[in-house]
C-alpha cells in the first residue's frame, strides 16, 4: 500500500469505524489506540433501558472499544447484571467461575475483572470473600454444598496490610523484617494445604513497598534496609510459584512501575480497599490471560504487517535501501520492536507476515538487509501479495491448521485493523500507531502468549513448522494421499509418562482443542495425581519421520476398573492430524485392554464447538454408543468388546510400552 492509499484508507477508518453498528464488530479483545469513548455511552443507555442482559452479545464489541480509562466503570456497570438471567439468555456463554480472598477489602477488584473477562467473550461468577479471611479460606476445608460454582482459580490479593498489621508504633525495620517472616511462612502453610487439598489453580501477587511506609523512616540506612527486607519478601512469595507447580504469583512492580499508583489514601482508609483502581485494573488484565490459558485460549501464531510495523517507510515506494531499520533514531526504534519480537519467536511464539507488498522485494529486505534482525527462517509463513489482510490470515491459518482464535495481527493501519476485526472477530487485532517506539508496549500490553510453564516443545515450536512446510511440499510431489502417508516413514511411540513430562503434558490438555476428546484441563499437579492413583495411568505419544521429530504430541489418560478399561481423555497436537497416529494409538491401548483380562473398553467424548470434527472417533474404530457416562452425565460414553481390533494403519511403525515393537 502506498503512502496514499495509506493515508485515505486511515482516514476512512477514522470516519466510518465508528458508524459501524456494534453487531457487526465483535473483535476478540484487542491492544492499540482504536478507542470509541461513545461505546461506554452506549453500554450505560443499554442498561438504563434494561436490555444489556438481553444484547450481552454485543458487550464484547463494546468493551473492546471502551478507552482503557473507562474499563473500571464499564466493569462496575456489567457487574451489576443479573448473571444468571445473562447465563440462560446466552447459553453458549461461557461462565468462568473465580474465588476471590484476600487481606482487605476486595470486591473491587469485581468491576474490573468483570470487564476484562467481558473482552475475550467471557461471563465472570465471582465468589468474593468477607474482609481479612484469606487464611481461613486457604487453611480451611474447601466448599461444599455449591459445587456448580467450584473456582476455575483461586486469586488471593495481599496488600502492604498483609505485612504492616504486624507491626506496631513506633516500629524499626527489625519489626518489619520480623512480621515479613512470619507472614511468609503462615503463607507458606496456606499454599502448601491448599494445594494438597488438590483446590486448583492459586493465584497470588507480589506487595509494593508504598512511600507511606518507606518516608515513615527519616534514616535514610534504615529505609534502605526497609526495601532490601520488602524486595526479599516478594522473592519469597515469587519461590512460591516455582515450589507448587499450581500456584502463579503475579509481579505487580511492573504495573507500578508504568506509573499506576498502587495505594489510593481515601479507599485505603475508609474502605480498606488497599490497593489502587488503576493497579487492579492491571491485576485484572492479567489474571484474564490466566483464565484465558485455564481455558486452552492461549494464542500461538502472531501475524505482522511489515511497512510501518516491523519498518519504517513504504518499501515498494523507497526500496529496501530507503526504509528506516537501524540507523537513525525511528530505525533504532523498529530494531527494538524486531528485538521482542525475536525473544517472544525463541519460545515458541510463531511468527507470520502479512504485507501488501511485493513478495521479491520482501523477501530480498528479510534475506540481505543488514540491519534486519529477523530474517525469513524466523517466519513460518511469509504471505506477501495485493490479497486482503484478512484473506491472508484465514490462508495462513489453513497452511499452519491452526484456528484463527489462535492468531494476534499487528498492524499500524486503523483500515487494515478495523477490516481484521469485522472479517475475522476470532482474530485479536492490536493495532500500533505512527510512533515505533511505543510499538513493544501496545504489544505487550496483554499477556496473548502466556503459559503456566514453558517446554522444550515450545523452543522448538517455529523448528517443527517449518519442517512441516518441507513435509507440504513432498506431499505436493505424491501422487495419492496414501503413497504420501507411506514415503513419511511415520514412527510412533506410546509408553508411560515420565514425572519430567508432566508440564508438557498438562499443557497439552490445557491448549489443544480440536483433538481433545474429553477436554479436561489439567494443571501439572493434577497430572501427576492422576498417574499417581491406584488403577489410573498416564500415556504419552511420541512421534517422527524422515522429515523429523515431532516431538511429545499426544496424552491418553487410562483408568482401570475390574474387567473394564476407561479411557478417561485422549488428547493429540493439531500438528499431527490425518496421518493415522490417533488410529495407531487406540489400537495400542485396545491390544493393550484385551492383554491384561479386560472385557471391555469405554471411550468418552464432550462435545464442544472446537472438537465437533471427532464426534465420531470411538464409532468410526469400533466403538458403540452407551449413553451418558456415569461420572458425568453431560459426556458421552462408547463402549468396545475387544472381540475385533483394528490393527494401527500399516503406514506406522508402531512402537509401545506394553507389547514391544511392531509394524
Amino acid at each position: 500500500m502506498t503512502t496514499t492509499e495509506r493515508t485515505a484508507a486511515d482516514t476512512t477508518a477514522r470516519t466510518t469505524t465508528h458508524t459501524t453498528p456494534r453487531t457487526a464488530v465483535t473483535a476478540a479483545g484487542d491492544s492499540g489506540t482504536w478507542r470509541d469513548p461513545g461505546a461506554l455511552r452506549t453500554l450505560r443507555s443499554a442498561y438504563a433501558a434494561g436490555r444489556l442482559e438481553a444484547e450481552y452479545g454485543s458487550v464484547r464489541a463494546l468493551v473492546t472499544r471502551i478507552p482503557e480509562s473507562d474499563l473500571p466503570a464499564a466493569g462496575q456497570l456489567l457487574a451489576r447484571l443479573d448473571r444468571e438471567a445473562v447465563a440462560r439468555l446466552h447459553p453458549d456463554l461461557p461462565v468462568v467461575t473465580v474465588a476471590v480472598t484476600g487481606q482487605s477489602t476486595v470486591a473491587p477488584l469485581v468491576g474490573p475483572l468483570t470487564a476484562q473477562l467481558a473482552r475475550h467473550g467471557l461471563l465472570l461468577d465471582p465468589v468474593v470473600s468477607p474482609y481479612g479471611s484469606y487464611l481461613q479460606d486457604l487453611l480451611g476445608p474447601a466448599r461444599s454444598g455449591d459445587g456448580a460454582r467450584q473456582p476455575l482459580l483461586t486469586l488471593c490479593l495481599l496488600d502492604p496490610h498483609t505485612v504492616f498489621e504486624q507491626v506496631a508504633v513506633p516500629w524499626r525495620v527489625e519489626d518489619v523484617e520480623a512480621a515479613a517472616r512470619d507472614r511468609l511462612a503462615l503463607l507458606g502453610k496456606a499454599v502448601n494445604t491448599h494445594q494438597d487439598c488438590g483446590r486448583g489453580l492459586l493465584v497470588l501477587n507480589t506487595v509494593p513497598l508504598l512511600l507511606h511506609h518507606a518516608h515513615q523512616l527519616v534514616d535514610l540506612r534504615s529505609r534502605a534496609r526497609l526495601g532490601a527486607v520488602w524486595r526479599e519478601f516478594n522473592s519469597g512469595l515469587l519461590a512460591l510459584a516455582q515450589e507448587h507447580p499450581g500456584v502463579v504469583v503475579v509481579d505487580l512492580d511492573p504495573l507500578v512501575s508504568l506509573g499506576t499508583p498502587a495505594y489510593e489514601p481515601r479507599t485505603g482508609l475508609y474502605a480498606k480497599a488497599r490497593l489502587a483502581e488503576g493497579l487492579l485494573s492491571g491485576y485484572a488484565r492479567e489474571v484474564g490471560h490466566l483464565v484465558l490459558g485455564r481455558l486452552g485460549r492461549t494464542r500461538k501464531c502472531l501475524v505482522l504487517d511489515l511497512d510501518g510495523t516491523l519498518w519504517g517507510g513504504v518499501l515498494g515506494e523507497e526500496g529496501p535501501d530507503g526504509i528506516e531499520l537501524g540507523a537513525g533514531l525511528r530505525g533504532e526504534a523498529f530494531l527494538e520492536f524486531q528485538r521482542v519480537l525475536a525473544q517472544l519467536g525463541s519460545q515458541g511464539v510463531l511468527l507470520a507476515v502479512s504485507s501488501k507488498n511485493d513478495a521479491g522485494a520482501v523477501r530480498e529486505v528479510l534475506r540481505d538487509h543488514p540491519s534486519m534482525l529477523l530474517r525469513e527462517d524466523d517466519f513460518v509463513c511469509v504471505n506477501a501479495n495485493w490479497s486482503a489482510k484478512h484473506d491472508n490470515l484465514r490462508d495462513i491459518s489453513e497452511r499452519l491448521g491452526l484456528g484463527l482464535d489462535s492468531f494476534v495481527f499487528v498492524d499500524d493501519s486503523l483500515f487494515e485493523c478495523g477490516l481484521v476485526r469485522e472479517q475475522l472477530p476470532e482474530v485479536a487485532v492490536v493495532h500500533v500507531d505512527q510512533e515505533p517506539a511505543l510499538h513493544p508496549s501496545a504489544l505487550l500490553a496483554d499477556g496473548w502468549f502466556d503459559l503456566p510453564q514453558l517446554t522444550e516443545e515450545d523452543r522448538e515450536r517455529t523448528g517443527r513448522y517449518r519442517t512441516e512446510a518441507r513435509r507440504q511440499e513432498f506431499r505436493e510431489d505424491i501422487g495419492s494421499y496414501q503413497d504420501y502417508l507411506d514415503g513419511l516413514g511415520i514412527e510412533v511411540t506410546v509408553r508411560p509418562a515420565d514425572p519430567s513430562e508432566a508440564p508438557r503434558v498438562s499443557q497439552l490438555t490445557l491448549r489443544t482443542n480440536q483433538f481433545h476428546l474429553a477436554t479436561a484441563r489439567m494443571q501439572v499437579p493434577q497430572v501427576l495425581q492422576w498417574a499417581g492413583l491406584p488403577g489410573h495411568s498416564a500415556l504419552v505419544v511420541s512421534a517422527r519421520d524422515r522429515f523429523g521429530d515431532h516431538g511429545l504430541v499426544g496424552a491418553v489418560f487410562l483408568r482401570r476398573d475390574a474387567e473394564q478399561l476407561r479411557i478417561d481423555n485422549f488428547v493429540l497436537s493439531c500438528r499431527v492430524f490425518s496421518r493415522g497416529i490417533e488410529s495407531g494409538c487406540l489400537s495400542a491401548v485396545l491390544d493393550h485392554a484385551r492383554a491384561t483380562g479386560a472385557r471391555v473398553t469405554t471411550g468418552r467424548y464432550l462435545p464442544t464447538p472446537r472438537n465437533a470434527a471427532f464426534a465420531s472417533f470411538y464409532t468410526d474404530h469400533g466403538f458403540t454408543p452407551a449413553g451418558p457416562d456415569p461420572y458425568d452425565p453431560a459426556v458421552a460414553s462408547f463402549h468396545h468388546d475387544l472381540r475385533d481390533i483394528a490393527p494401527a494403519p500399516a503406514h506406522l511403525r508402531l512402537h509401545t510400552a506394553f507389547e514391544g515393537d511392531r509394524t
